[in-house]
């Protein structure tokens, strides 16, 4: 079974909050994780503190990847402000553990003595943010500095955020589909916020249904899988063969495909034992990760209808078909529609 989600300490975003309401942002961050649009609103916020309108070119010094160096930002932070109390330094993707030596400690000696008028962050989009253990650098940012760490948010969080822009939008939703709504294109406010403006541009009346949001919201392909796995669990096994061929016609890669199946069953695996077991919803979600409530739902209510040994058996199936998946090239189609056929006739049998 996969480890349970580690929680993330949102003390730095907090902060980091309040001090833009007050206008007072630290000299030092470190903006990093998958949450871009968290990202990017709260850059525009600190932009908005810092920066006085109309003066932004003169007061505000960005760099991306190779055009950021030790050198750039040191004539950065040299650099006064122009009619403004502060400067913002914005070095995106820069990889400063990648740097030498002396490169680290010429950048070490400049961010531990940045003026109060500048304000620099490192912006972490493209690369990954992972200072390495006992590193002076980054012992050094810790200290002078915030780490931000823009996650994926919670469900609940989510999604009352997803049912206030559709508020703002005069639509109205509630929790329960808005829940929906996450298992069907994910849990990436970047994302969200696309299908929101569509879905809501295409509602004819005031509440918006999950029709809806069928009708103009582009799935991620693990929710088309759910469908056809889910239709399985139904005995829909014409639905089921459906939605495979349509998947394979849209030429989502075979082994995306197989990998989201796999993932399925043992997923429906796990929501059977802990029928059996007695373990609840939350338990279930948490194992697993999982931001949307409709898609435990669902799993816990499909796994009623399967035994563990064919659960057993189907996991089995999956992690032998990837193996014969990945020699099968140009054949990869009937693979999977052998699978599922192989699955359904179990299904029948198991009924």
């Amino acid at each position: 079974m996969p480890p349970k989600k580690k929680t993330v300490d949102n003390t730095a975003m907090r902060e980091l909050k309040q001090a833009i309401k007050e206008g007072a942002p630290k000299r030092l961050y470190v903006f990093h994780g998958e949450e871009a649009f968290l990202r990017d609103d709260c850059l525009a916020r600190l932009k908005g503190a810092i920066l006085p309108p109309g003066l932004e070119e003169f007061n505000l010094h960005a760099a991306q990847g190779k055009d950021c160096s030790v050198d750039w930002i040191e004539q950065a932070v040299d650099c006064l402000p122009m009619m403004s109390g502060r400067t913002l330094i914005l070095a995106a993707d820069f990889d400063l553990f990648g740097l030498g030596d002396k490169a680290k400690e010429r950048l070490a000696e400049i961010l531990s003595t940045l003026p109060d008028y500048c304000c620099l962050v490192f912006v972490y989009d493209l690369l990954a943010y992972k200072p390495p253990a006992r590193d002076k650098l980054a012992a050094l940012l810790k200290k002078e500095g915030a780490a931000v760490n823009f996650q994926r948010q919670e469900q609940k969080t989510l999604a009352a955020w997803i049912c206030r822009q559709f508020g703002k939008a005069g639509k109205q939703l509630d929790s329960a589909d808005a829940e929906y709504l996450i298992f069907l294109v994910g849990d990436l406010m970047h994302d969200l916020s696309a299908e929101i403006g569509k879905i809501a541009a295409y509602a004819r009346g005031q509440r918006v249904t999950r029709g809806d949001m069928d009708a103009v919201a582009v799935p991620k392909v693990e929710a088309v899988v759910y469908q056809m796995t889910d239709a399985m669990a139904r005995k829909d096994f014409d639905k089921a063969a459906s939605v495979l061929a349509d998947l394979l016609h849209s030429r989502e890669a075979p082994v995306m495909i197989l990998s989201v199946m796999g993932k399925y069953f043992r997923q429906l695996y796990t929501a059977r034992l802990f029928l059996s077991a007695g373990r609840g919803r939350e338990e279930f979600m948490e194992l697993w990760g999982m931001k949307s409530g409709y898609q435990a739902d669902k799993l816990l209510g499909a796994a009623r209808g399967f035994s563990l040994p064919w659960c057993r058996y189907a996991v089995g199936r999956c992690a032998e078909t990837d193996i014969l998946l990945k020699n099968s090239y140009g054949q990869e189609g009937a693979v999977l529609t052998g699978l599922l056929m192989e699955l359904a006739s179990g299904r029948r049998a198991a009924v």
